[in-house]
């Protein structure tokens, strides 16, 4: 053979060697683990089939009062990345980092929202605290989840360079989508006067909705579910119903109802609906998507403080 064509031939040869070890790692989907459901959800949207996603929390489970186990320190072991959402919402999640020796990329998704105050008057009597600054339950305002989107594209692009196009065009997309339930939202609320959209729910999980959308919520309990509601608490809410004639009670997805319940007797209040604050539904079900989890809220809240409901 001549050299020249065994040096072309040597050339190829070590191109397509190239080719056959690279194309497999980076036809892998990246393995990342989010720390509830609704991250696990953003992160599928934005990395389509470029991604493995895996939530700490379950659906229909709360992040408040989570408890990890040997096995989830073993997913994060395994993970390329990690999404949380800070604020303070996973209170465990700094041990579980230390206990599983993971050394990858944390992002932050709400790095960038423009935050909330914690409600006067809501203090943290749990063991998983937030923070005392903001309120960490930023998703439920819709235009908030565009900067968690682009945060996730960015942290995606990095990982996997190759399909950041793909990134790009998936959560541009997305954004449109979250544009689009946000003035339909706002539309549909047009119908509900503002003085009559006062509700009671579980926990103090919808302040940016309520913020976004001039809704009144009056929670039982704090920013977290992690302690049963005092006697106190109830009489505090019972007054407040009467005080501002709330007329619906909203329960939640993460909690127990029974509390709420006993608040419809005792006021004249009635349930308005299940909402969904911190977790979605199990896959294939009516709330197992984010913008599902968002729809299926205000139309609740909407129907449920209507006239004649």
């Amino acid at each position: 053979m001549h050299l020249s064509t065994f040096r072309t031939f040597r050339s190829w040869l070590l191109i397509a060697l190239a080719s056959v070890l690279v194309a497999p790692a980076a036809a892998q989907p990246l393995p990342v683990v989010a720390s509830f459901s609704v991250l696990a959800d953003l992160v599928r949207v934005v990395g389509g089939s470029h991604v493995e996603v895996t939530s700490l929390v379950a659906p229909n489970s709360d992040a408040h009062v989570f408890d990890p186990t040997p096995a989830d320190a073993k997913r994060l072991a395994n993970a390329k990345l990690v999404v949380i959402n800070g604020l303070g919402f996973e209170g465990w999640m700094d041990r579980l980092i230390k206990s599983s020796g993971y050394r990858g990329s944390v992002l932050v998704a709400s790095r960038g929202v423009k935050t909330i105050q914690e409600a006067a008057g809501h203090g943290h009597q749990h063991g998983h605290s937030h923070s005392h600054a903001a309120d960490p339950h930023a998703w439920q305002n819709p235009l908030n989840i565009k900067q968690y989107v682009q945060n996730i594209r960015v942290a995606l692009a990095a990982a996997k360079p190759d399909a950041a196009k793909e990134f790009e065009q998936r959560a541009t997309a997305y954004s449109r989508e979250l544009d689009l339930l946000d003035q339909s939202i706002r539309e549909r609320l047009k119908a509900i006067p503002v003085a009559q959209r006062r509700i009671i729910t579980s926990h103090d999980a919808f302040g940016y909705f309520a913020a976004a959308y001039n809704v009144k919520f009056y929670p039982l309990q704090g920013l977290s579910t992690g302690s049963e509601p005092s006697a106190a608490d109830v009489v505090r809410i019972i007054d407040q119903i009467k005080k501002n004639k709330v007329t619906a009670i909203f329960v939640e997805n993460i909690s127990d109802s029974r509390v709420l319940e006993r608040l419809t007797k005792e006021s004249g209040a009635r349930i308005g609906g299940t909402l969904y604050a911190d977790a979605l539904s199990e896959p294939g079900t009516a709330v197992d998507t984010y913008l599902k989890m968002i729809e299926h809220n205000a139309t609740t809240i909407i129907k449920g403080l209507s006239p004649g409901q």
